[in-house]
């Protein structure tokens, strides 16, 4: 038998043999996800998300900035369409709504131009779900550049003009984070800022009042919405971390205890 015969007689079959494992944990998975989210849709109850410090931090500084009758600055982060940016868009509408209701200025800049139509439709939705479509100005959503550091310069010029009291940076951020971080420090805002870039995460650690680290940012809008099915799905999803780590524990403490793991490795390759 040739190499191909036997790479097609391996692959005959539903799935190939040494993925059962992995087929038994996607199924635990769907089916932690399905009866939380019944549960959810049942009005049961389910887990809460634990506190997070940066987003309830949101309305004081929308607050803080309505008191001192200056702008909030909004930037859902430098990538184009993908999770980092969806769940950037998904808190800036919560943060135009929350803009509308205390009658504040909102800016918001994005870097690519094919997310400005989005950002502009979701900041004008807030405000009519507010009640206050007249506030909304087309203005104050601004494509300012799709290079890198040209955005960062447009967005400090931006900060030095307009003098906003809040900054926030929900998004992804590369070299630009600590530029644009300092910035806002330098100019008194009240920051929070998210990202999942390893390598940048740091700086808003250090520059920013509240930050979201990782993960955190893509739970932001379950915990901003109270949507028991969004909760429901972080929830699943926290449930499968925590056994996962039960597994690795246990994985560890058997290889310890045997003195190698190619037993380990031979069960889960099944």
């Amino acid at each position: 038998m040739n190499m191909a015969q036997a790479l097609v007689a391996q692959t005959t079959g539903i799935f190939a043999p040494e993925m059962t494992v992995d087929f038994i944990f996607v199924v635990i998975l769907f089916a932690t996800v399905f009866v939380v989210l019944q549960r959810a849709r049942a009005g049961l109850s389910i887990p809460p998300i634990r506190k997070i410090p940066g987003l309830e931090a949101i309305d004081e500084a929308i607050g803080r900035s309505t008191e001192m009758g200056k702008p909030v600055h909004y930037s859902p982060g430098m990538s184009s369409f993908g999770p980092e940016l969806y769940a950037g868009l998904a808190t800036l509408s919560y943060v135009a709504k929350i803009a509308a209701q205390y009658d504040t200025k909102l800016i918001v800049t994005v870097r690519r131009p094919q997310v400005h139509p989005v950002a502009a439709e979701i900041v004008k939705q807030a405000y009519l779900e507010a009640g206050r479509p007249d506030a909304y100005n087309p203005d104050d959503i601004r494509y300012v550049s799709d290079w890198q550091f040209s955005y960062t310069a447009a967005v400090l010029g931006i900060i030095q003009r307009e003098k906003p009291a809040a900054n926030l940076m929900i998004g992804y951020w590369m070299a630009e984070a600590l530029v644009l971080a300092e910035a806002g420090s330098e100019a008194g805002c009240i920051q929070i800022g998210a990202n999942t870039n390893v390598f940048q995460i740091h700086f808003f650690i250090v520059a920013c009042d509240y930050t979201l680290i990782g993960e955190e940012l893509f739970a932001a809008s379950a915990y901003l919405s109270k949507d028991p099915m969004l909760t429901g799905t972080v929830v699943a999803q926290d449930i499968m971390k925590i056994l996962f780590g039960i597994l690795i524990i246990i994985g560890t403490v058997w290889a310890t205890i045997a003195g190698n793991a190619d037993a380990l490795i031979e069960l889960l390759s099944r």
